[in-house]
Order: structure tokens, then sequence, then C-alpha cells
């Protein structure tokens, strides 16, 4: 009785493994017709039967379904993801061609990915992206693209996703990069290295050669994070994103103001002037920075330092609207006490002088003012508020014809 249950046991194995070897045939036919759905259908079939399987038979199995799944690119997007994890489950010992495949369908990918981004088609180039990424995990640039096109596509969560993987795996985007001068052009062009050395060495057609490596991506991708944490209202991981990031690279700009504005959301008003002047020390000529720290020294009641900075970015920007109106504002402010100064006064003889005095006082505030208001005018943006201000500032300094062609100019 023993022996005749193992004859039989013996019997179904061997019934089970030639069934597994008819369908796994018939799978693999259909794929080589690109009969797809036949494909998928055998494929369902033979899923029952894996855990049975040997290596070889499992190696063909993934091998078979993944292109019935791929379907030369014309299947459905939402089985490419299975058809990619098939893809990394095949021994290739036993698969001779899917080295040629997985390069096939890489290819073909990156051409759709690089369509769909030019064309402005941002969350089809990301998902194409993603795709690549998951084909070729070791080329994290694929999910770095992915990030990018997610932003541009307005797909935030997408992108966060995208870029918390590529800050966990210590992406940096650093590579040597290769160039030459196009000898027409007298431009600078990159290339790989057998390509630059073949223009040099062989065409001619370039000169000066040279190597170096590309800047850290590092920066831009915890910046992207802290702005996408901003953005949803998430303050404390942004801040959190933006140190992790400047901790290391410490004196990387872009980081320091991310984290200068991240701060000013949390309303810690101080830190931001501090790290916004450890910014400026970097990048002394820019006039956003500059600006920003006028306002806030404004905020603080530190009036003279407001004006130095407003100051600076008019120096840098003669046409800044917005300097020139806020350093005419802090002029301006200064008739303040001078007002009070004449509405103490009486009647006497000695306050007439007097009023006479501060009058000229107050002219001079007003000359002080005026060119930046007049700058904002010229430059055609001011709004009504700006012009009648300026108007009466004339009228102030008794001249009155300016004034009145202001207005009419303006049809005030």
């Amino acid at each position: 009785m023993k022996k005749q249950l193992i004859l039989t046991l013996a019997l179904m194995i061997t019934l089970f493994s030639f069934a597994q070897k008819k369908e796994l045939k018939a799978l693999e036919k259909a794929v080589k017709n690109n009969n797809f759905a036949e494909a998928k259908a055998a494929a369902k079939t033979l899923e029952p039967m894996l855990d049975s399987m040997d290596d070889k038979s499992k190696s063909k199995f993934y091998f078979a379904r993944a292109k019935a799944l791929y379907a030369n690119g014309a299947g459905a997007i939402s089985d490419f993801d299975t058809a990619f994890e098939d893809l990394t489950k095949v021994d290739s010992k036993y698969v001779s061609d899917l080295a040629e495949t997985k390069s096939f369908v890489q290819n073909e990918l990156l051409v759709k990915g690089n369509e769909f981004y030019s064309s402005g088609k941002y969350a089809q180039a990301s998902t194409m992206f993603e795709m690549l990424y998951k084909l070729v995990q070791k080329d994290e640039s694929y999910l770095y693209f992915a990030a990018v096109s997610s932003v541009l596509a307005k797909d935030y969560d997408t992108a966060l996703e995208h870029y918390l993987k590529l800050n966990e795996l210590g992406y940096t985007g650093v590579v040597k990069e290769y160039y030459a001068i196009n000898k027409e052009t007298g431009e600078e062009e990159t290339f790989d290295k057998a390509t630059r050395d073949v223009f040099v060495t062989k065409a001619k057609t370039h000169i000066s050669p040279g190597e170096r490596m590309t800047e850290s991506k590092a920066a831009e991708i915890a910046t992207q994070i802290a702005s996408i944490y901003l953005n949803k209202g998430e303050n404390e991981k942004a801040l959190e994103a933006i140190k992790n990031a400047r901790a290391l690279d410490p004196s990387n700009t872009t980081l320091i103001i991310t984290e200068a504005n991240t701060q000013y959301n949390l309303g810690n008003i101080e830190e931001f002037e501090r790290l916004t002047k450890e910014a400026v020390i970097n990048d002394p000529n820019n006039t956003e920075l500059l600006f920003n720290l006028g306002v806030v020294s404004v905020k603080a009641g530190k009036t003279q330092e407001a004006k130095e900075y407003y100051k600076k970015v008019i120096a840098l920007d003669p046409k800044n609207d917005d300097a020139n109106t806020n350093l005419a504002a802090l002029i301006m402010d200064q008739d303040k006490p001078i007002k009070e100064k004449m509405n103490a006064l009486g009647g006497s003889n000695a306050d007439n002088i007097a009023y006479a005095k501060y009058l000229e006082e107050l002219k001079a505030v007003y000359k002080e003012a005026i060119p930046y208001l007049e700058t904002v005018v010229s430059n055609g943006k001011a709004d009504t508020d700006v012009v009648k201000t300026l108007a009466s500032l004339y009228g102030a300094i008794d001249q009155g014809d300016k004034a009145k062609a202001l207005k009419e100019k303006f049809g005030l």
C-alpha cells in the first residue's frame, strides 16, 4: 500500500512537471508571436505552479511574463511595474537575451520620457522616468528626473516621495564631465569621454579638452523637500530637512536662504535676519536678500539699517520699484517729529522764526524722498497712491507746476 502511494505521488509530480513545461512553452510561443493577450492568459495559468518550478523554469516564466505585460510598449501602464519587477527576478544564465531586452526597454522608455518632457507633458514624463528607475535601479538619475518632472507637473506628493527616496539613497548626481571647445563656434560642449576624444584627436573639430566633476544636487534636493513641506504647511519637517542638508553643505547660499525663509514662516524673525545676513556674505550683490533685510530691519525698528539696505539694492538695481518706494517712505517718515514741533508752536515772533526753520527742514526731507518716487513713476509701474504722494510732495516744496503736470498726465 505504501509503495503504491509513492508511485502515485511520483506520477502526479511527473504529470505536474509535464503540465508546467507545456504551459511554459505555450507562454513563450505566444510572446514570440506577439500574441500578448494569449500570453497573459497562459501566465495566469502558470502562476499557481510557481512554487514547484525549478530556478530555470522560474526565470523563463518571469522573463516571458514581463515581455507579455510590457507588450513592446503597448501594454497597460499599470502592468509595467509587475513587468519590471519580473525582469529583476530573471537569472541571466538561463535567459541569454535578458540584457538585450532590458536595454531595448530602457532605450524605448528613455525616448518616450524625453519626448514627454520636451513637449511639456510632465506627468507622463515622470511616469516614464520612474519606470526607468525601477528597470535600472543602479541609475538613480532616473528617479531624480522623475522627481523634477513631478514638480513641473505640480504633483508635489509624488515629487516629495521621489526626493525623500533620493535623500535616503544619498544621491548627489555628481559625475565626471568631459568637455572641449568647438573650433567653429568657440563654445564649450560636453560629451562622454570616447566621443570627446574622437572630436579632439581624430576629427580635429574641437580643442582644449578637459574634465571636471559636476556640482552636487544634494542642496537642490533638500531645498525641494523643504519647499514642498512648506507648501504643505509642515514647517517643522521643512526645517529639519534643510538643517540636515546644511550639515553636508554649510556654505551653500541656496540652503541658507531656504532655512531663512523657513524660520520666517515659523515666526523666528531674528533667525531669519541672522541667516539672511549670512547669505549676503556669500552673495553680496543679491538684491532680493538685501531688500528682505531692509524689510526686517524696518519691523525691528532699525530704520537707519533699513535705509542702508535699500540704498544698496538701488545701487545694484537703480530701477527697483520696491526699494525706491520703501526708501522714500522711510525718508518721508522723518517729517513726523518736525511736524510735531511745528504744531507745538504758538504765535510769537520767536515761534514764527522757528516755524520757518522747521518748514525748511520739512522741505529738505521731501526733496530727499522725491527722486526715489520719481524713479518709480518713470518706470511706468507706479500705482495711484505713489503718483498722488509725489504730486503732494511737489506742492509741499513749492513746485505746483510739476504737481499739476503729474496729475494731468495720470488723470488725477
